[in-house]
């Protein structure tokens, strides 16, 4: 497979279409489908997970209801199996909690004419100054 020459495209709108269903707390079980059922693998804040089933648990169980999400940088990059490698640099915040930058990095897989998440990695980029 060749490198696909719409990386740019197909990074900036997986990224818009997966923050507008993660960010409405009643959309966000559809995310569901942007998974693969057993190849899929997430890190969520160092927590690992693989599998459709376990990440829609995961999603579910954040109790977070409003999202104020400010995207500071989407960077992608094609791969040669005809993938796109994407990496998010922003601020979130949820609830009446403060402010924090984050950082989520998301691996695209073809899958016929389309493209399932074979991996998401998410991190608040807290540091621990003690």
């Amino acid at each position: 497979m060749a490198l696909n020459p719409q990386y740019e495209e197909i990074g900036k709108g997986f990224v818009t279409q997966y923050y507008a269903l993660f960010d409405d707390s009643t959309q966000r079980p559809t995310l569901v489908n942007l998974y693969n059922a057993e190849l899929s693998f997430m890190t969520f804040e160092g927590q690992q997970i693989q599998g459709a089933a376990k990440i829609l648990e995961k999603l579910q169980s954040l109790t977070f209801q409003n999202i104020n999400r400010v995207l500071t940088a989407v960077d992608s990059q094609p791969m040669f199996d005809g993938g796109v490698l994407i990496n998010v640099l922003g601020r979130l915040q949820c609830d009446d909690d403060p402010p924090h930058a984050y950082s989520q990095t998301f691996v695209l897989k073809p899958i016929g004419t389309s493209f399932y998440c074979a991996h998401d990695i998410f991190r608040l980029n807290i540091h621990n100054t003690a």
